[in-house]
């Protein structure tokens, strides 16, 4: 039976380049001439500092074009409700997901069932399988997903027969 997995996953390199080049235009910025502000990025966590919390808005701004450069979907970026201070810096975390949440997974397989495709749906991890009897069933599901407004981007892998 064909099937293939739903799953949601960011290309770490993509991001590490968008943050250098986002580290690079902040350099070169009349705005930020003089200011003390960075793009720190460890693993999938990017740190956001900034004098003022009004820059790290600024800043956030030029990351999301980045990341649009990059083919990253800022969709996958969560930042941290409130910003932190320290001394005379501001800083906010932006944490990229990796992996569908058990929550947004059976938000997906209930979108699924209520579309009446002849497929089934299930959760394996961080990852939703989805088989069904015809190709074009399956082709449907991801039309369906891709029209549909979703809360994190979602890719379509291992599609078997």
């Amino acid at each position: 039976m064909p099937s293939f997995d739903i799953i949601s996953e960011v290309d770490t390199v993509n991001v590490r380049n968008a943050v250098e080049n986002a580290n690079r235009e902040l350099a070169t910025r009349f705005d930020f001439r003089g200011v003390e502000a960075s793009y720190e990025q460890k693993e999938l966590v990017v740190t956001i500092k900034a004098e003022a919390e009004f820059q790290i808005s600024q800043m956030e701004t030029m990351l999301r074009g980045n990341l649009a450069k990059q083919q990253v979907d800022a969709k996958a970026m969560e930042l941290a409700k409130k910003c932190e201070f320290s001394g005379k810096t501001a800083s906010r975390q932006c944490t990229f997901k990796q992996g569908i949440e058990k929550d947004y997974a059976k938000k997906i397989v209930k979108q699924i069932k209520d579309a009446k495709l002849k497929v089934q749906a299930s959760i394996q991890g961080d990852k939703v399988r989805v088989t069904g009897k015809k190709r074009d069933d399956l082709q449907g599901v991801m039309a369906l997903l891709r029209s549909g407004e979703q809360d994190q981007p979602l890719q379509f892998d291992n599609m078997r027969d």
